[in-house]
């Protein structure tokens, strides 16, 4: 990457955001690059004072966008012929494009509250900017067991998007993937409230509950042999469908449940069919004991 020269050096961390950029290179640096992510062009001189404000405040707005938004810079002097093309009377002067196209400007210094605005105006260009790439990133991470990873990740996205329900739930899951079932509880009680009731929130608190009962869950051997002994004791019927549960027998956790609520709906407030609807939610929407049992719960309900 080339250096700034007058401008300064841009920060480390943006260096991949901001760089300075040649006739030979516009084409990939803006043109290829703006259909995947906007891009800001500003075109300066050594020479030009208002450049040497500018170009400054625009980087720290540009870096402030994280990825949403990259910046390129044009030294009008060494790249005429790009700015003959567009038109450039005078510099300061700021391009923004995206799918190829310049969309958008401004000529002349501005103060950085506009910067700003102007920033997060081309950046809103691209929709969520990457955001549905990134929980996916971090879902793949979840999958292949980087679960540190993945935590950290899905805990940069809610930073930026505290009420994007799929990255609060992939931070939720982290935890409980690293078994850290107290970190997981902390952060559901920062759910904002806009979101609590989403599907991926109400996943992980039906996990943590589950988790919860499998702390206290009884032997599966000592229960099947209550119920075999005394198929009418629903207690034990509802303690062994737990034990299942707890041992990862989930689908026949699921059938004894099943079999309690089609012998006693109504007991002991129907227990039976809170439980169903715990594990139910625990489990991915399409997963297939999921399907398979709710459409049996409701054949039972509305029989």
């Amino acid at each position: 990457m080339l250096m700034f020269g007058e401008q300064g050096d841009a920060p480390k961390a943006a260096a991949d955001l901001i760089k300075d950029g040649t006739e030979a290179t516009f084409m990939a640096d803006v043109i290829e690059a703006s259909k995947d992510v906007p891009v800001i062009v500003d075109f300066w001189a050594p020479w030009c004072g208002p450049c040497k404000q500018l170009g400054p405040a625009l980087e720290a707005a540009v870096t402030a966008a994280k990825g949403r938004v990259r910046m390129v810079k044009i030294n009008v002097d060494e790249s005429p012929n790009i700015a003959g093309q567009l038109r450039i009377q005078s510099i300061p002067t700021v391009y923004a494009f995206y799918q190829g196209k310049p969309v958008d400007g401004f000529q002349g210094a501005l103060p950085a509250s506009e910067l700003k605005a102007f920033v997060e105006k081309v950046a809103a260009l691209a929709g969520d900017g990457g955001l549905a790439e990134a929980i996916e990133a971090a879902e793949t991470m979840l999958t292949e067991g980087a679960f540190a990873d993945a935590l950290e990740t899905f805990a940069a996205i809610v930073e930026e998007e505290p009420e994007n329900p799929a990255a609060f739930g992939g931070l939720l899951r982290a935890y409980l993937a690293l078994g850290q079932v107290a970190g997981a509880e902390a952060a559901l009680a920062t759910v904002p409230a806009k979101i609590t009731g989403a599907q991926e929130i109400e996943a992980v608190r039906a996990q943590i509950a589950l988790i919860h009962q499998a702390e206290n869950a009884g032997p599966v051997t000592e229960l099947r042999a209550a119920v075999a002994a005394d198929p009418t004791n629903l207690q034990a019927l509802f303690d062994l469908a737990k034990a299942l549960h707890a041992a990862g027998q989930v689908e026949e956790a699921v059938d004894a449940l099943l079999d309690l609520f089609r012998r006693d709906r109504d007991w002991n407030d129907a227990a039976a069919k809170a439980q169903l609807f715990t594990i139910f939610d625990a489990l991915p929407p399409k997963d297939p004991i999921a399907l398979k049992g709710r459409r049996k719960l409701s054949s039972m309900i509305f029989v």
